[in-house]
């Protein structure tokens, strides 16, 4: 049986099972973004890195 995963978005706070690891500020920190904060920090923003794609479903 395979346990049920879920986080929370490091912008907005809600809850998803697909979230993408960014940095998008100077402090070069990573956070893990849903969907809708990914598509406004894409948004000309030079900051911004890519980090992988964590998924609630192995």
């Amino acid at each position: 049986m395979k346990r049920q995963r879920i986080k929370s978005c490091d912008r907005c706070q809600c809850l998803a099972d697909v979230l993408y690891r960014v940095q998008w500020d100077a402090s070069q920190q990573w956070y893990f973004v849903c969907d809708r904060c990914h598509l406004h920090i894409t948004d000309n923003n030079a900051h911004y890195i890519y980090g992988g794609t964590w998924k609630a479903r192995k």
